[in-house]
């Protein structure tokens, strides 16, 4: 008895290598990694630098700014600030560069199997 499952795998297998290497897809893969790695690079740096200043500049951290409020609490709180506000713009970029291309890769896609 043949296989004959294998037959729609190999077309399947087919129809994602060629949307791979479809332009459209390169410049979403493209567009993706133009925010994702410089963003994430400035955050571990900003990130470091909170753990760093905290093992290596007490005296800096421990300087109050207003009541009891110093600058390592400061730092702290914008950890949280600066997450929400990567996120935000993670959402903004997205909806507006590659959900657009996405949605038009992907309705060409569906278009071409049936």
């Amino acid at each position: 008895m043949a296989d004959t499952s294998a037959a729609p795998r190999d077309e399947e297998a087919a129809a994602y290598a060629a949307v791979q290497e479809a332009p459209e897809f390169v410049d979403l893969r493209r567009r993706l990694r133009t925010f994702v790695f410089p963003m994430t690079l400035a955050f571990l740096v900003w990130y470091l630098l909170y753990v760093l200043c905290s093992a290596f500049a007490r005296g800096f951290m421990a300087h109050k700014l207003v009541g009891n409020l110093n600058v390592g609490l400061l730092f702290g709180l914008l950890q949280f600030v600066s997450t929400f506000a990567i996120a935000w713009a993670y959402a903004r970029y997205a909806r507006t560069r590659l959900d657009p291309l996405a949605d038009k890769l992907r309705a060409d896609v569906d278009g071409g199997a049936r």
